[in-house]
């Protein structure tokens, strides 16, 4: 089984180490992880983000599945280009796992960052007078029910890791489900 490994780890300062070791992960859990960052390119090429966006579909469209770190990035939601991938493999019927060391509920994240108050007819809203989306679940709920209809439960941890960037152990836990997946499959 050939996974794809999406998540904004990509911009982390040691994104190569996070995929080498993503990447052991799963050898050791008998799947082969596909890395964005494994595709080389000319960063100073006039169409460098275009070569990317191509490598990456092209990574997607070779996966069986894609594992996605939802792990909030730069505000109380998962990373967008992340949710694009999702989206983009859950569209093509492959098998769809992902994980967020943030085990919050997005109601909470978002109160981390915004003022938000009870409208008077009684909705959640920020500061801007938006609704705040408030379900109970981890994340927007097109990306929690992709996850519960075209793949396994978002994987979270009971307390949120001290380095959320880093911590593996629900990465791993993915792993495992779609390693398990794959010896069904075969069997």
């Amino acid at each position: 089984m050939k996974i794809y490994l999406a998540g904004p780890d990509v911009f982390l300062p040691d994104a190569i180490e996070i995929g080498r070791r993503k990447a052991a992960i799963c050898a050791r859990h008998s799947v082969s992880g596909l890395y964005p960052l494994d595709n080389a390119v000319d960063l100073s090429a006039a169409d460098a983000s275009l070569a990317i966006f191509k490598g990456n579909e092209a990574m997607m469209d070779a996966a069986d599945a894609i594992i996605a770190n939802l792990t909030p990035f730069r505000g109380p939601s998962a990373d967008s280009g992340t949710v694009y991938e999702l989206g983009y493999m859950a569209g093509r019927g492959k098998f769809c796992l992902a994980y967020s060391n943030d085990p919050a509920v997005y109601v909470e994240r978002v109160k981390r960052i915004y003022g938000v108050t009870q409208s008077a007819t009684g909705h959640l809203v920020d500061d801007d007078g938006l609704t705040v989306e408030d379900f109970g679940l981890p994340d927007n709920l097109m990306m929690i029910h992709t996850l519960d209809l075209h793949g396994a439960r978002l994987v979270t941890p009971r307390q949120r890791p001290a380095d959320i960037w880093h911590d593996l152990t629900s990465f791993e836990a993915c792993v495992a489900l779609a390693a398990d997946r794959a010896i069904g499959k075969s069997n």
